[in-house]
């Protein structure tokens, strides 16, 4: 895991974040948030997590996706006054007590806790266990370019907010809350054997999915639901839907 901090300072940089990312930025009074930036049609840029610290906002995101998100962020910036800056912060996370100072994964407790400092790192807790054991998408792996985020989970993750107001790709994102079915995305999965992350998954034959991560004969899959029946195959490993 490696991560790129940012400072968001400013008197609009509230304002600015509310009206781009999926989530609600007015609960960072609360605590950290989770939430996304989007294309206008409504699919994945970049998940994120922000928190406050002293007066700025702070933006928590995957390097490899930190210089194309800054960029779409002063994109978007105009003439709002906001500055974005790089910080030298680092992330240090664990479960278990957490140490002075730690913030709350926002994503699911069994995540555990972030420390922003001068250590990077972890505790060498089993993190790709606890995302394959409550279905919880990892940057690059099953979040891609491709992504919907209702069909990644955003929605029980607390991810979004759906009462918030707009924000880039809203109506895409609300339209599929309200008016459709979801008729396929990412769920448990059963797997005996092995497959590396990527595997198409088959159905009698025909493409039913993608299998990702794996860890304890558990795995999280891009599964169309109609499909996804019996036993399926991803490569040498045998697939199950697990609900």
């Amino acid at each position: 895991m490696t991560r790129a901090i940012y400072e968001i300072t400013g008197s609009d940089a509230e304002h600015f974040l509310q009206g781009l990312v999926t989530n609600n930025v007015s609960k960072l009074s609360e605590g950290p948030v989770y939430t996304a930036l989007l294309t206008p049609q409504g699919k994945y840029i970049a998940d994120f997590i922000l928190f406050r610290r002293d007066e700025a906002i702070m933006l928590d995101v995957d390097q490899s996706l930190a210089d194309d998100l800054v960029k779409r962020l002063r994109m978007y910036k105009l003439r709002s006054n906001v500055t974005i800056e790089e910080s030298p912060l680092k992330v240090y996370r664990g479960t278990g007590p957490a140490p002075e100072g730690a913030l709350p994964d926002p994503r699911h407790p069994e995540l555990g806790w972030r420390l922003y400092g001068n250590e990077e790192g972890d505790d060498g807790t089993d993190f790709d266990a606890i995302r394959v054991a409550h279905c919880i998408p990892e940057t690059g792996v099953e979040l891609t370019p491709d992504t919907f985020i209702l069909e990644a989970g955003f929605g029980r993750l607390n991810g979004v907010d759906f009462r918030k107001g707009c924000y880039v790709g809203q109506e895409v994102t609300a339209r599929m809350k309200h008016k459709t079915e979801l008729n396929k995305g990412l769920v448990p999965v059963m797997v005996e054997g092995a497959a590396p992350v990527g595997t198409e998954v088959t159905a009698d034959g025909k493409p039913a999915g993608t299998l990702f991560t794996q860890a304890d004969g558990r795995g999280i899959a891009y599964l169309r639901f109609n499909r996804a029946k019996g036993e399926m195959r991803a490569g040498d490993a045998t697939v199950t839907y697990a609900e």
